[in-house]
């Protein structure tokens, strides 16, 4: 058979041009594991204004640590005391902006930028902090690890 190398490349050809249609159609894993992770980061931010400890605490591992700034480290109860306030301080809202992910297997982290606008005993205030948050996926779902944020300065 003397058009073997033709049939090879036209075999060839045929497989690359359905790969090429097929990655254009499908996410790739890691692009799924970006949606996935930013869903549920939004979840978390929407869990803490409306104060749902069940939520938070279905997305932050057991083993969940975090840090304000310098400060010392939180577990997950600690931390869940430290982001509900109490009823005279309602945070109205939270917007994520600046969300930089990067996803290798079963880690994730988000780098992000959360303004949270609230009243505080009839005071309305707003906040921005900086904020990188490491997720792991285990038993096929992600989960919050830990976290670190730094409180940014406001524009003027």
């Amino acid at each position: 058979m003397k058009d073997w190398p033709a049939v090879l490349f036209a075999a060839w050809a045929l497989a690359s041009s359905s790969l090429a249609s097929e990655s254009k159609d499908s996410p790739t894993p890691d692009a799924e594991a970006e949606r996935q992770v930013l869903d549920l980061d939004r979840a978390w931010a929407d869990a803490e204004t409306k104060h749902d400890v069940a939520t938070l605490r279905r997305i932050l591992d057991d083993r969940f640590v975090a840090t304000f700034g310098a400060g010392k480290l939180y577990d997950k109860e600690g931390f869940i005391k430290a982001v509900i306030p109490d009823e005279t301080d309602t945070t109205l809202s939270q917007d994520l902006t600046d969300r930089t992910v990067r996803v290798d297997r079963d880690t994730a982290v988000i780098i992000e930028t959360d303004t949270v606008r609230g009243t505080d005993a009839g005071k309305a205030y707003t906040h921005i902090y900086r904020i990188t948050t490491v997720y792991i996926r285990r038993d096929s779902r992600w989960v919050a690890l830990a976290e670190h944020i730094v409180q940014a300065p406001l524009a003027k």
